[in-house]
């Protein structure tokens, strides 16, 4: 039983070990522009430019 729970262990600090890995490489999609949001940012930089718009401060 002893040993069983040492494997059972190892195994779980392999896969937190992974986990911790794979967790440090993902990429947040909160900062990944789209064709339409690059566009919807470029239209609200000429509005502000052409001030047909504001700044919200």
């Amino acid at each position: 039983m002893e040993k069983e729970t040492k494997q059972i262990l190892d195994k779980l600090e392999g896969i937190k070990t992974d986990l911790d890995y794979i967790k440090s490489h993902m990429t947040d999609v909160d900062f990944i522009l789209t064709e339409d949001d690059f566009e919807a940012l470029e239209e609200a930089r000429n509005n502000l430019k052409e001030r047909k718009t504001k700044r919200l401060n």
